[in-house]
């Protein structure tokens, strides 16, 4: 089983509303952004509808590196 309150791209929390509830959820950030095809594309396989991308990975924005 894949770690669904985890982004698949960098690794970071996805902060995705329906990960972390028990319950269907009526809100979460990603309901109202626009995610390239390019971006969902580039997705390991399996994880293509089983886990959310974070914030930043949605938007295409850089990986921040701390160190």
């Amino acid at each position: 089983m894949s770690d669904t309150t985890h982004c698949p791209n960098c690794g970071q929390l996805n902060q995705c509303a329906q990960a972390q509830a028990s319950t269907p959820v009526s809100t979460c950030w990603c309901f109202n952004l626009v995610i390239s095809r390019e971006r969902l594309s580039a997705l390991p396989a399996e994880q293509i509808n089983r886990s959310c991308l974070c914030p930043r990975c949605a938007q295409g924005l850089p990986e921040v590196t701390v160190g």
